[in-house]
């Protein structure tokens, strides 16, 4: 496959996926922050299928493409990606959560939810868009 049109297949592969992603948050109501805040509060455990459907997915396809597919679809290799944690990584992942607990948004279903009308999801927006400049010029002070 030539280059320009192994990008083309890659770009397309990617917006399915993404629309895939986009209507599977919006029919699992994962889009709308009072539905968040209730499964966060123990009320309603309706996500709490979605997200572990989910995983369950992810994990059989993460274990299971390797041994059948030599090389991944769209080109590449099969590799291993090891996470590091250090208190960067814990400091961010604390602050993620206390804002996904306090607004009930989660920046990928907030993407969804403008999809779905929801604009009152632009403040939580500006907000990410805040903790990711600040987070990127502190970087750069170092």
């Amino acid at each position: 496959m030539s280059r320009p049109s192994s990008r083309w297949v890659s770009r397309v592969a990617t917006l399915v996926a993404g629309a895939l992603f986009g209507f599977g948050l919006a029919l699992s109501g994962m889009v709308r922050p009072e539905v968040v805040l209730s499964f966060l509060r123990f009320s309603d455990f309706g996500l709490m299928l979605v997200m572990g459907g989910a995983v369950a997915v992810v994990m059989v396809a993460f274990w299971t493409a390797p041994k059948l597919c030599q090389a991944p679809l769209l080109g590449g290799v099969f590799q291993r990606h090891p996470s590091v944690w250090n208190r960067d990584t814990l400091v961010g992942a604390a602050l993620f959560g206390v804002g996904w607990g306090l607004s009930g948004v989660c920046p990928g279903p907030a993407i969804a939810g403008l999809g779905t009308g929801n604009l009152d999801l632009l403040w939580a927006f500006a907000g990410i868009a805040l903790g990711a400049w600040v987070q990127g010029w502190r970087a750069d002070a170092r």
